[in-house]
């Protein structure tokens, strides 16, 4: 089959590039090696028909595009769970506070305080289109987080906290991520506040019924345009034209929007061969690891006992959770985020032993009616073979003055989206459409139509 562009990879990213393609009246075909669309986008369905997300899940106050998209395709959205107080599991020490930051002494405050106001600082000195070419990069490359936190957090808490939150962000321990990979990622989302934050950052609202819906609305638009089950094995694209191969399809093109994970990307034979530093971009660019942990209750019993559902624990294997009940808490549904180093243990358990975990967790935080669950799930991104981990690909230290400039850099005529290569809120469902917008702009710009 001919087309002018093709896309590969259905997730909201690809659908998104393909939208943009369809609507300025080219042909557009979008393969996908799954037999749903979505990508890292999914719902799962508990006990008598309560939906849940186990891939994305959250719309923060200023993710504009996907609040657009989603009053586009009739989505409602709500407001994330957040009345009651959160609970702060660290050093054996449990505490009970509200908003953002606990009330610890004030030493752990202002150190707090200090270390978030440093990282927002250097994000802006790195920023997000090009942070390769920033002043420090070298010097903050060659760093890891942890690294940083050593010589820049004072007390144990606040060293702490910032290891959770790279297990929790990145799905990756602080000791993998490159620091110039963080401040990335921090300006990309505007500050540290943004990423962390219920009410007025990245977890503020929900999409009821599901983020999925997103990506099911956008391939119900594309129509048959959308073709499941069709791995792509191979791209010739040294001809003028770029040839496809997927299973049971092959497709002609002018030109190609590849929107993959560069991992996953990787995989697929290009004819001739990608430039050496994209190829070690697919080294060095590496998907995190993160578990999501769901169980599902009668009712969200923590509620009535004073409770947001909000915790952050280093007790493990599980060191965030959120009340992920539906919107009209007709259920109680807890969410267990469990990430990088947590998640490689959890992956040496069997099902029984994780579940036993989790619920362990649970109990601790919110009591013993956690420990008995009407249904339980989780969703293991690394083992899921299309996806290849989550919620993001990290760079390590070295990988972003190594090889950044290839993460969106077209290869002839074939062009790079996946929220992996966003500017703006990178790693999240609103960089994922900025993404795929961004591409087929590009793959638009120079018309090569086929046929």
């Amino acid at each position: 089959m001919n087309a002018d562009v093709a896309v590969v990879g259905a997730g909201l990213s690809g659908l998104a590039a393909g939208r943009a393609i369809a609507d300025s009246g080219r042909e557009v075909v979008v393969l996908e090696a799954r037999e749903r669309v979505g990508g890292r986008l999914l719902n799962a369905t508990l006990g008598d028909g309560v939906t849940v997300d186990v891939g994305a899940q959250w719309v923060g106050d200023d993710h504009e595009r996907v609040q657009r998209l989603a009053g586009e395709l009739g989505v409602e959205m709500f407001p994330q769970p957040g009345r009651g107080r959160n609970l702060l599991d660290v050093g054996g020490t449990r505490r009970r506070y509200r908003g953002t930051i606990p009330r610890f002494g004030p030493r752990a405050l202002w150190d707090v305080f200090i270390v978030r106001r440093r990282f927002d600082r250097l994000a802006k000195t790195v920023g997000a289109e090009a942070p390769w070419a920033a002043e420090q990069a070298t010097e903050l490359d060659g760093q890891t987080l942890a690294e940083w936190i050593a010589q820049n957090a004072r007390t144990e808490i606040a060293r702490e906290l910032l290891g959770l939150a790279g297990r929790t962000i990145w799905g990756a321990g602080p000791e993998e991520l490159s620091m110039l990979h963080v401040l990335f990622y921090v300006s990309s989302a505007g500050s540290f506040d943004k990423l962390i934050d219920t009410e007025g950052g990245a977890q503020q609202d929900r999409l009821d019924g599901g983020a999925q819906l997103l990506a099911l609305g956008l391939a119900e638009l594309l129509g048959d345009r959308v073709r499941l089950g069709a791995p792509v094995r191979r791209i010739e694209h040294g001809d003028g034209v770029v040839r496809i191969g997927a299973d049971g399809v092959e497709v002609e093109a002018g030109r190609a929007v590849v929107a993959l994970p560069p991992a996953l990307a990787a995989r697929i034979d290009f004819d001739p061969s990608l430039p050496e530093r994209r190829a070690e971009l697919a080294r060095r660019f590496r998907p995190g690891r993160l578990n999501k942990c769901v169980a599902l209750y009668e009712e969200p019993f923590w509620r009535a006992d004073g409770f947001s559902g909000e915790a952050v624990t280093d007790a493990g294997p599980v060191t965030l959770t959120f009340d992920s009940s539906p919107r009209d808490g007709s259920a109680g549904v807890l969410l267990g985020f469990v990430g990088g180093p947590d998640a490689d243990r959890m992956a040496a358990m069997d099902a029984a032993e994780r579940r036993a975990a989790v619920l362990d967790c649970f109990a601790r935080l919110y009591g013993p009616r956690a420990e008995s669950p009407l249904d339980y799930t989780e969703q293991e991104w690394s083992a899921e073979e299309w996806s290849g981990g989550g919620p993001t690909s990290n760079f390590g230290p070295g990988g972003w003055t190594e090889c950044g400039p290839a993460l969106r850099e077209p290869v002839g005529r074939i062009h790079w989206a996946g929220t992996e290569t966003a500017t703006v809120w990178s790693g999240y469902m609103e960089g994922a459409l900025q993404a795929g917008e961004r591409a087929a702009a590009e793959a638009l710009a120079t018309p090569a139509p086929v046929g």
